[in-house]
């Protein structure tokens, strides 16, 4: 088959639509469930790349949760900690948790509120552990390369079997060059085949000189993340996942901004106020993340104030104080920042530095790229010049 008829593009009213190959040859993809549409196909295929790549570079099973063309949350398979467990809320799941589904459900509970409806990219064959995950969660479709036989019958069940289940060729390789069109005008492009891994990271510029290896799998994930998020974008990353992603901004200190209040809102799940929070019985997950984020949020007070804690919480909880965030906030340390383009100002770092950031990639090329490294100098951060810039549209 080296064509699929869409139901219709980005919009209903864009038809008619379809995916093919212009070459003739076969779609290196099988829908086997369900029928995936327009924007499905970009979230999966970007997806795809990002965890090839992440898996390419650190040797462990990725994941990815896609939201309109840009990652929600993007991981690697290392192991849940408890807490971890609980702000993800797979912690009431009685199985074995494999690889591949640490990973996912790292990429989808880092940011849950944004993941809400994603596309998932795994790199791995799915197995029932990962599929179990994905079943209980809003989630468009799938696309791995394989999938086991009861985890395939586990997805096929979801939405009333109408989930989107996509396979994929993982040795399939695409042509060299790219083409789009917009207006009618065609746009060719060589394909950024980059290859991204901790050498990547060796131009240190800041004083302090020292990049353990986990902050180079960290900048690298964060990097690769980049390479598959609209521009502009950065991201945060600790511990082998994206804890904060900014896409799609005008300005790089509002994408700064942007992923560090995901970041920020990531730690600040895990403090004892949020994890003793006791919600009303029957609440859904999506719910609870809802609410924690109004929790932790700026206008708390009013849902006090009006009493409409009483539908959310079996108990009023204690306000959480700006300053006591703050506290909370600050033992947050260790956190990777990327960005596809250079740094025009130090603020951008200031801002990180709220974050917990203490590993900063970025390709430099500022006239301001001095003021950047003193503010990192300023923290002890470290900071390497990639050289490279890394926008994607």
């Amino acid at each position: 088959m080296n064509e699929l008829e869409l139901k219709y593009g980005c919009n209903p009213n864009q038809k008619p639509s379809r995916i093919y190959m212009q070459d003739g040859s076969e779609l290196p993809i099988k829908v086997l469930n369900g029928k995936p549409g327009y924007i499905n196909f970009l979230d999966a295929f970007n997806g795809w790349q990002l965890v090839k790549e992440l898996k390419k570079a650190t040797g462990l099973p990725a994941a990815a949760s896609f939201k309109h063309v840009s990652p929600a949350g993007a991981a690697v398979g290392l192991p849940l900690s408890e807490v971890e467990k609980k702000i993800y809320w797979v912690d009431d799941l009685d199985m074995e948790f494999t690889p591949l589904a640490n990973a996912y459900a790292r990429a989808r509970g880092a940011d849950r509120m944004s993941s809400f409806g994603d596309f998932i990219s795994l790199s791995d064959v799915c197995d029932a552990a990962t599929a179990r995950i994905i079943k209980r969660e809003v989630s468009d479709g799938v696309i791995a390369p394989g999938y086991e036989p009861e985890a395939l019958e586990i997805l096929k069940a979801k939405k009333k079997g109408n989930y989107n289940v996509i396979e994929i060729d993982e040795s399939y390789v695409p042509a060299p060059t790219e083409v789009k069109q917009v207006y009618g005008i065609s746009f060719e492009q060589g394909r950024n085949e980059l290859n991204i891994d901790q050498d990547f990271f060796n131009n240190i510029v800041t004083d302090n000189k020292e990049l353990p290896e986990q902050a180079r799998i960290d900048l690298a994930i964060a990097m690769i993340t980049l390479k598959y998020t609209q521009s502009n974008s950065v991201c945060y990353v600790k511990g082998g996942q994206a804890i904060g992603i900014g896409a799609g901004q005008q300005s790089r200190i509002h994408c700064t901004r942007l992923a560090g209040s995901k970041a920020d809102n990531w730690f600040l799940r895990q403090s004892p106020k949020v994890l003793d929070l006791q919600f009303v019985d029957g609440i859904g997950r999506a719910d609870r993340d809802n609410s924690i984020d109004l929790y932790i949020g700026e206008d708390y007070m009013d849902v006090l104030a009006e009493g409409a804690w009483q539908k959310i919480f079996k108990v009023k909880p204690e306000v959480f104080t700006r300053e006591e965030k703050r506290a909370w906030l600050d033992q947050m340390t260790d956190v990777s920042l990327g960005s596809d383009a250079f740094f025009p100002f130090g603020d951008n770092i200031e801002r990180a530095h709220k974050s917990g950031v203490k590993y900063v990639a970025q390709p430099g090329g500022s006239v301001r790229d001095d003021n950047v490294i003193e503010t990192c100098n300023k923290y002890g951060m470290v900071m390497c010049f990639t050289g490279i810039r890394l926008f994607h549209h």
